[in-house]
């Protein structure tokens, strides 16, 4: 059942072992982060209830969500503390007939990740308890929980399982273990593991699962999202847990994913923490994303699990972002923990240690000589990544990883490259990226806009550069601007990664942190920007493109991409200013192909492309 009536308070960090008594305690909502502790250094929370179990019945407390440092008491008695809000915080309790739950919750001394910049408004860092309150039933011996390992091996496959036993006695018993494949024909598994243990004693049980003709998960556009229930049952308890199957690794020649050995090209969006993260990747899903990366922080189970079922891969980054200095020992220890919190996801695919250590090309502005301001800034730029190419050696070493993302100039692992926001024009993206040598993932680009005519003081939005690009509020359609530049920032960048191949790309951002304003292509509150349909366009698997965004006058070379699986065929036309053409192409798989050019008409006020192939057409529009 879920612990209800909560109420809370700002405290003083302490020291002392007995829980925090405030002189006032105010109602709040738990889950949840209260708005009105939103500067609390500390925040203590307090319900009362009664008890649940029925004769010999056991009873579990499970937190979701301490952020960041925790310390719960239980009628006085301190019963625990925790320091990884993405793991679950599990305790059982002695209960009396009437009980008092203190949970005391503190900002983190260090791993924020992007709770301590400024991207992240103050509302959403309220040290609290964000996700769940549960307090669990269980029978005298239980099966407390159920982890997961899935594995390739040289036969096929495995899944390597680890129950944890509550023994409320001493038992000598088997308990049940099932493979059941999710919405497809597959060879099931049923199996037995022994458990001996003596009366109140905790133990876990490992098993391997053979699986009979595995089934693989797939990115969409790629193959199915298989996946399996796993259950584990004792008696009358049981856990059921799913995962799936699949293998990533990078290409030893690109920067490109190999998904179960095929080349995938992953596109898609950096996600802030912004509310429902399942939401979020509905929503990238739907802008033909195949790619979400976890900028700077770890989400709850259920963003995992909707990007699984959506085909979406994960960029899982740890949460370190900017410059402070980190203990590394104690980082490793992190980066196991978050790893081991994800590794039953089949669509992880890739980890992030640092993000944005250095600012270094904020700033440079839209003026004649960025590109000589951006050569200066970025060989006077120096960070030594070598700690978190140590921190990086603690995460699983078959999957592909990132230790160091950032600007052009600090030999990154990942590029963050913002022309158009902070240098340069967006037709700088290609010049910066030959300049700097930077050919691998580009795991962060973009332009920032507004919601409403007053979001220039929103976290996240750097306001001094969109009144550098984009103007002041004197606009007769202040709103409408800055959005129609955000999206032709986002198509320029995102076009032009695709023409040179990019094997990996996320632009900043697919939802805006605060309300307002931010780097989102969707508002705070869901709204759809105009940068939204744009980018929707540019991640088309199969699209025309031009080789950069037309002005009137321009000529423009015209190509087909193609990030299928499949050679396509079909017919190239175009309009613009009352003019059209069009010409026929083919198109190997994976690859892209040139296609004749157009001149832009000087009084048009769009350019269409459209190309139509057997399995259907698609349109890309440039306003102008």
């Amino acid at each position: 059942m879920s612990l209800t009536d909560w109420t809370g308070a700002a405290v003083e960090p302490s020291a002392e072992d007995g829980p925090p008594s405030p002189d006032e305690w105010h109602p709040v909502e738990v889950p949840g982060r209260p708005e009105r502790f939103a500067d609390a250094d500390a925040v203590a929370y307090r319900t009362e209830f009664g008890d649940p179990r029925d004769g010999d019945e056991r009873a579990t407390l499970e937190l979701r969500g301490l952020f960041a440092h925790a310390r719960i008491w239980l009628n006085g008695e301190q019963v625990g503390e925790h320091d990884a809000h993405f793991v679950p915080a599990r305790y059982e309790l002695d209960l009396d007939a009437e009980n008092e739950l203190v949970v005391e919750c503190r900002a983190p001394d260090a791993f924020g990740g992007v709770y301590t910049t400024d991207r992240v408004p103050d509302e959403r860092a309220v040290p609290g308890i964000w996700w769940a309150a549960e307090l669990e039933t269980h029978p005298e011996t239980f099966v407390d929980a159920l982890s997961l390992t899935p594995r390739r091996t040289d036969a096929g496959a495995v899944i390597d399982a680890e129950i944890a036993v509550e023994a409320g006695k001493a038992l000598d018993d088997r308990i049940s273990l099932s493979v059941r494949p999710q919405g497809f024909r597959g060879g099931g598994v049923m199996e037995r593991a022994r458990v001996e243990t003596d009366t109140g004693e905790r133990t876990t049980v490992e098993k391997t699962l053979e699986l009979r003709d595995p089934a693989y998960w797939w990115p969409t556009g790629f193959g199915p999202q298989h996946q399996y229930a796993v259950r584990a049952k004792l008696g009358d308890s049981e856990r059921v847990v799913e995962t799936g199957l699949c293998e990533v690794a990078q290409a030893d020649d690109s920067d490109a994913l190999l998904v179960n050995g095929q080349r995938v090209p992953a596109r898609g969006f950096s996600l802030l923490p912004t509310g429902d993260p399942t939401w979020d990747v509905e929503r990238a899903a739907n802008a033909n994303a195949n790619l979400v990366r976890a900028y700077g922080h770890v989400p709850p189970a259920e963003f995992y699990e909707a990007a699984a079922d959506a085909g979406l891969l994960v960029w899982q980054d740890l949460p370190l972002v900017g410059t402070a200095e980190t203990d590394t020992e104690r980082a490793k220890s992190l980066a196991e923990t978050v790893a081991a919190s994800v590794e039953r996801h089949p669509c992880v695919a890739a980890f992030g240690v640092r993000a944005d250590p250095t600012d270094h090309l904020a700033g440079v502005g839209p003026s004649r000589v960025a590109r000589y301001k951006v050569r200066w800034w970025a060989w006077r730029a120096s960070y030594d990544g070598g700690a978190d190419r140590d921190i990086a050696e603690a995460l699983p070493e078959e999957t592909p990883v990132f230790p160091v993302s950032g600007g052009p100039g600090i030999d990154a692992d990942a590029t963050h490259l913002y022309p158009g926001w902070q240098f340069g024009t967006p037709g700088d993206a290609e010049w910066a990226l030959e300049k700097y040598d930077c050919d691998g993932p580009v795991g962060a680009f973009g332009a920032g806009s507004l919601v409403g005519e007053d979001g220039h003081d929103a976290a996240g939005f750097d306001a001094d550069a969109h009144r550098a690009y984009v103007g002041s509020s004197g606009d007769d359609a202040p709103v409408e601007s800055s959005q129609a530049y955000q999206a032709r920032v986002l198509k320029d960048v995102t076009e032009t990664l695709r023409r040179r191949g990019s094997g990996l790309l996320a632009a900043d951002a697919l939802r805006d942190a605060d309300e307002g304003a931010g780097m989102g292509v969707v508002s705070a509150d869901g709204s759809e920007k105009a940068g939204y349909e744009a980018i929707a366009a540019s991640l088309e698997p199969v699209q025309v493109v031009l080789d950069e965004y037309p002005a009137g006058g321009d000529t423009r070379e015209l190509t087909v991409l193609n990030d299928t699986t499949k050679a396509v065929a079909g017919t190239v036309s175009w309009t613009a200013g009352g003019q059209s053409g069009g010409s026929d192409v083919e198109v190997a798989p994976l690859d892209r192909e040139r296609t004749g050019s157009l001149t832009v008409p000087a009084d048009a006020e769009s350019v269409e492309l459209s190309f139509g192939h057997a399995d259907g057409a698609v349109q890309n529009v440039y306003p102008l």
